[in-house]
């Protein structure tokens, strides 16, 4: 490769480093709790929503918004910034919440976490379901430990507080919502970082859906022991807990709940998996349909083997011709007689159902485009399914008549020569 060519490919590469864009701070909002204790000495906790902002800097900068609460995450092992990188802040929603330790005190073993912590979590979601995170916020504290549950003992945090953290733990999905089809295997991304080597590390999978809840993995790093499948042990070394699940069906529906715990720390993540299967459709007619004047025929659209149960099917007729049109051009008409049958359960938990309108053949209709429209959430655009109707003209009755007096003199004529040939033959055989 010559010097030239070295030179284009590296601008070219600085260039698209340069082209990704990281946010600077978000506008987040900040859920506080005032814990308080009832007449009942039952515990009371009131949320309290307030503005927040989320700072990417340096410990002492300045805030971006001073009439906030900010939440200055300083550079750390962990880089918080850039697992979100290559998004819109707008395209995000921002959550910052106290977490609570209930009450267990560990060293965090991370250079510079000697003394006491309080912890947050910081939620960043993407709007359209891209990916979901949750980053634990260290704060350090000179103060000792409270001895008790720290939620009794949190200390207020002022209108426009600056709150020195670093990212400590960090957990991502990048499949919060998945659709999946029948008998596909797919597979839910769980990624996690923690900002000391060698921690002691215990992954687990559920699943839930109505009230039951079932274990399909789980894995401490300190034991080595694991049980179920689905997750790659080689792949848990380096911070990937993403499961395979195996041949989906109806029942596989739920939440998929990934859980990474490293005292006292503990965080897990909602997928949420959804089953859509797309419909088969077909009609009961040829595409190129002839009929005769006057006669009556049902036609049938049938969509089978779809879920959910949310389908809408249309009939519509229109002249095939002006639908080439680009200006000018009739809408089709949406036909108004149709029936519809009930929703059919099929074994495998998919739905059947038609819709069909009695059609009269006329010479009016002859030409026409019939098409059924399809739509369902698994399909990016409606299925359709058309015939052109040709309507031929009804024969006459005496049409019929002469053709079956010649078809009764024709049998007539066939008869005489077999009764003649008969009689020939018995003749030739008398002797002389």
């Amino acid at each position: 490769m010559g010097e030239f060519q070295k030179v284009i490919i590296y601008f070219y590469v600085i260039g698209v480093v340069r082209s990704v864009q990281q946010i600077p701070w978000l506008s987040c909002q900040f859920t506080d709790e005032h814990v308080s204790l009832n007449k009942e000495g039952h515990t009371e906790t009131q949320l309290i929503h307030r503005e927040a902002m989320v700072q990417f800097g340096q410990k002492g900068d300045a805030p971006v918004n001073p009439h906030a609460i900010t939440f200055l995450i300083t550079v750390s092992k962990l880089d918080l910034q850039r697992a979100i990188e290559g998004v819109e802040a707008e395209e995000l929603e921002c959550e910052v919440r106290r977490y609570s330790t209930k009450g267990i005190h560990v060293r965090w073993p991370a250079l510079g976490a000697e003394g006491y912590n309080y912890w947050f979590t910081c939620i960043l979601r993407h709007r359209k379901d891209q990916f979901i995170a949750t980053a634990f916020l260290r704060h350090p504290s000179d103060q000792a430990p409270p001895g008790q549950q720290d939620y009794h003992s949190w200390p207020a945090i002022a209108d426009r507080e600056v709150l020195s953290t670093t990212v400590a733990m960090f957990l991502k999905s990048e499949t919060p919502s998945a659709k999946v089809r029948l008998r596909s295997e797919p597979k839910l991304h769980c990624q996690f970082s923690i900002d000391h080597r060698g921690p002691n590390v215990t992954v687990e999978w559920h699943w839930q859906s109505r009230g039951e809840r079932k274990k399909l993995f789980s894995y401490n790093s300190r034991s080595g022991e694991s049980h179920g499948s689905g997750v790659g042990r080689k792949a848990l070394a380096g911070g990937d807990a993403s499961i395979t699940l195996p041949f989906t069906k109806m029942s596989s529906e739920g939440s998929y709940i990934c859980s990474v715990s490293v005292n006292p720390l503990f965080a897990t993540m909602d997928l949420n998996l959804h089953i859509e299967e797309a419909p088969r459709v077909s009609l009961n007619v040829d595409p190129v349909w002839v009929v005769e004047e006057g006669t009556e025929h049902k036609v049938v659209c049938l969509a089978e083997s779809y879920y959910p149960l949310d389908v809408e099917i249309l009939w519509r007729e229109q002249d095939p011709a002006a639908s080439g049109q680009r200006v000018g051009a009739p809408l089709p008409q949406e036909l108004k007689n149709i029936l519809f049958s009930s929703h059919k359960h099929n074994q495998d938990q998919t739905y059947t159902l038609s819709a069909f309108f009695y059609l009269k053949a006329s010479l009016k209709l002859s030409g026409k485009q019939f098409s059924c429209s399809v739509s369902h959430p698994s399909l990016r655009v409606p299925i359709k399914k058309s015939f052109i109707l040709h309507v031929e003209e009804a024969s006459s009755p005496m049409f019929y008549l002469a053709v079956s007096v010649v078809l009764i003199s024709l049998l007539g004529v066939l008869i005489v020569m077999l009764l003649y040939l008969n009689s020939a033959r018995k003749r030739s055989k008398k002797p002389y």
